[in-house]
C-alpha cells in the first residue's frame, strides 16, 4: 500500500534559513619541532675540566630533542640525546697521535660522569682541532661507539677509528 500523497506549498516570500553551528576545536595535542638547548650546568663542568687538561681548550654541552608546541604557544621539550663540543687550539694539524690521546683523556672524563648527567641517549662528542679560522680538523666520536669499541684504544689507533678525512 502506498502512502497518501500530500501537497506542500512553499511561499516565495519565505527565505530558507540555515543553521550554522560554531565549534571549538578540542584537539589539545601539539606539533613537534627539532630543538637544541644549551646544558649550562654540564657545560660549566666540562669546560672547567678540559681547561685543566689543556688551557687552550673549551667545551660545551647541548641537549638535542623535540619541542612539543601547543596551540596556545607554550612548549615542552623532550631530550633525545646530549651532545658535546670540544675545541682545542693547536699549532700543527698532523699530530694525530697527540690528538688521539687528547680524545682519550676527554672521553675518560665523560664516561666517568654519572649517567643521569648525560640526558637522553648517548649522543656524540665533536672534537675540533683548530690551527686558525680556516684550518680545522674535525673528529666526531659517538659516545656509544666509543664505549663499545674504543675504551682501550689510545693515540693514533683511537684517532684513526673516528677520523674521517674531508
Amino acid at each position: 500500500m502506498n502512502a497518501p500523497s500530500q501537497d506542500v506549498t512553499i511561499s516565495q516570500t519565505e527565505t530558507p534559513t540555515a543553521i550554522i553551528e560554531t565549534f571549538t576545536p578540542t584537539f589539545e595535542g601539539c606539533y613537534f619541532v627539532w630543538a637544541t638547548y644549551p646544558d649550562s650546568e654540564l657545560t660549566d663542568k666540562l669546560d672547567s675540566t678540559v681547561k685543566q687538561l689543556n688551557a687552550n681548550a673549551s667545551a660545551s654541552a647541548t641537549l638535542y630533542g623535540e619541542d612539543c608546541v601547543y596551540a596556545d604557544g607554550h612548549t615542552t621539550f623532550g631530550v633525545m640525546e646530549t651532545n658535546i663540543s670540544v675545541v682545542t687550539t693547536v699549532d700543527d694539524l698532523s699530530k694525530h697521535e697527540e690528538f688521539g690521546n687528547w680524545i682519550k683523556d676527554v672521553m675518560q672524563f665523560l664516561i666517568e660522569l654519572p649517567r643521569e648527567e648525560l640526558q637522553g641517549n648517548y649522543g656524540k662528542v665533536e672534537f675540533r682541532f683548530k690551527k686558525n679560522e680556516s684550518e680545522i680538523l674535525l673528529v666526531t666520536v659517538p659516545i656509544q661507539k666509543y664505549l663499545d669499541e674504543a675504551k682501550d684504544k689510545t693515540g693514533i689507533e683511537l684517532f684513526n677509528l673516528f677520523y674521517q678525512a674531508q
